[in-house]
């Protein structure tokens, strides 16, 4: 069985790290301290050292006992006694060749002294070392010895007083001593604010774990790459911090960090970052294209937007709207035949059968004349719409019918999308102008050299006065709040074509005229046969 350890949280992590570093900083300190007072230690017993020396190398039996150059046991009980005074772990006195006079260990007199630090007494300067001698490593501290114990004349000796290392690092160890209660002062302060950070940090954070920040902001990447709408995120101040790929290419591959003024000025004019309001639907242009913006205010100020080409929603909102009656035809179509077969079923179950059998054969017979009407539109899927439009008109009590004659060449398919989107919003807003009265609508389809025309006349009221001017802009309509879109959205798509779209008002009745001009044949290639090379 696997066992999985469980990841400290945020909080016992930073924790972790904060002591970490705090011990890690602390030893350096100690080091610091240590090396600083060591050396302080050093200096301080070396003045020590070349103090008591001094002292001695005054004294008129060792200013004698040098100048002799032989033993003395009276020098040496009196350098001794010193020693003791000054706390020194030794005073040697030498002669001029540095053999001993003086020594703490009478069985070391007569030697050599040790250390090699001799030269400079010798040639009438005071020094300070640290050397190697018989008693071991220390600090030292050397005068001459004059001639009559006045500066300046010969040389007879040297005094060395010392103090062993092990007294250095005692004195440091004392100072440390002294300093721990300090360090772990500090290291229960460091402890509590590293705790106080890591809560207030993980406040500030959602309580989130990094892992899981890490996940979202992997997440957020993949949301905003795989959008189709552009999205800006903008603080407070006005600056843009967050875009995703389709705005960097709409924002003409400029991305942020940077100030929505520089990257989209109308949208700076419109948006207050400070105080933002929800906005949707929000018409402006970007570099020369129109987009539909939507704003949603962020806590603290700023606000997110997302907005798209205004020609793929309309494009969207054709295809909804082409769906939608689409659905209605059918649920027209079906809701027509369950009348017709309850009326069958009725007159066969009462055993009328001939009378049933005339209703059969005249709506074969109907179904057959509209077909016979559209036996020249060679464009299926409009021929599918006026079918189910003529379905959709018998439930609503509406007679609808297409002018004989009507023709439309094949070469129309590749514009299918367009016309079936025209023609479905103009018959849908013809039955809505009957507004439930029984009333006529018909659609006349023609061609000519030049184009194609449509017209879709009904017997309603005709459009308002104070409508007609703007009936094909985006949101004008007399139905009310929500419509208004599928004019414009055809009045789009016949201009893009070169086409125009109309409307008067003939013999009582309002008549809507789409025109088309003739398709540009599409060009063919015809590759070259094998083995023939064009040209010269």
């Amino acid at each position: 069985m696997t066992v999985f350890s469980r990841r400290p949280d945020l909080q016992g992590r930073l924790v972790r790290l904060h002591l970490l570093v705090l011990c890690g900083m602390t030893i350096l300190l100690v080091a610091v301290q240590t090396t600083h007072l060591y050396s302080e230690a050093r200096a301080r017993l070396g003045e020590r050292a070349l103090t008591a020396s001094r002292i001695v190398a005054r004294i008129p039996v060792v200013v004698q006992g040098a100048g002799a150059g032989v033993q003395n046991p009276e020098l040496n009980a009196r350098v001794n006694d010193l020693r003791l005074e000054a706390g020194a772990d030794f005073i040697v006195v030498g002669n001029r060749a540095g053999v001993r006079l003086a020594h703490p260990l009478p069985e070391r007199l007569g030697l050599p002294m040790e250390g090699g630090d001799n030269a400079a007494p010798l040639a009438g300067r005071e020094v300070v070392s640290v050397a190697r001698g018989s008693l071991g490593l220390s600090v030292r501290g050397k005068v001459p010895v004059w001639q009559d114990g006045r500066s300046g004349g010969t040389v007879v000796g040297v005094v060395s007083t010392g103090y062993l290392m092990p007294q250095v690092w005692q004195l440091v160890g004392r100072a440390l001593v002294s300093l721990l209660p300090w360090f772990v002062l500090a290291l229960a302060l460091g402890t509590v604010g590293a705790v106080w950070a890591a809560r207030r940090l993980r406040a500030e954070i959602l309580n989130l774990e990094p892992e899981q920040i890490a996940a979202l902001a992997r997440q957020q990447r993949a949301v905003l790459a795989a959008l189709r709408e552009g999205v800006l995120a903008v603080d407070r101040a006005g600056q843009v911090t967050l875009t995703s790929a389709r705005a960097a290419r709409m924002l003409g591959d400029r991305a942020a960090p940077a100030a929505l003024t520089d990257l989209w000025p109308e949208l700076a004019r419109v948006a207050a970052p400070a105080a933002p309001e929800r906005l949707h639907n929000l018409e402006l242009t970007l570099r020369g294209q129109p987009v539909l913006v939507n704003l949603e205010p962020l806590d603290g100020g700023g606000f997110v937007a997302v907005f798209r080409d205004r020609a793929e929603a309309l494009a969207l909102a054709e295809e909804l709207t082409h769906a939608r009656g689409f659905v209605d035809v059918l649920r027209a179509q079906t809701h027509e035949y369950q009348n017709r077969l309850h009326v069958l079923s009725g007159l066969l179950q009462l055993g009328r059968g001939d009378e049933a059998l005339r209703v059969l054969n005249a709506e074969i017979h109907a179904d057959a004349q509209f077909r016979q009407l559209l036996r020249d539109v060679q464009v299926p899927r409009l021929v599918a719409l006026l079918a189910g439009k003529r379905e959709r008109a018998q439930e609503l009590g509406i007679d609808f019918s297409v002018t004989e004659g009507s023709s439309l060449g094949p070469q129309w398919e590749r514009h299918a999308d367009t016309l079936v989107s025209a023609v479905g919003n103009l018959t849908q807003n013809a039955f809505e102008a009957l507004a439930g009265q029984p009333g006529r609508v018909t659609v006349l389809i023609g061609e000519d050299p030049e184009g194609m025309q449509i017209e879709v006349e009904d017997s309603g009221p005709g459009v308002p006065a104070d409508l007609s001017g703007a009936l094909y802009t985006r949101g004008a309509s007399s139905k009310g709040e929500g419509r208004g879109y599928g004019l414009h959205g055809v009045m789009g798509r016949v201009q893009a074509l070169g086409g125009q779209l109309r409307h008067t008002r003939r013999d009582g009745r309002t008549v809507f005229q789409l025109s088309l001009p003739a398709p540009t044949p599409p060009t063919l290639t015809v590759p070259d046969e094998p083995g023939v090379r064009s040209g010269p």
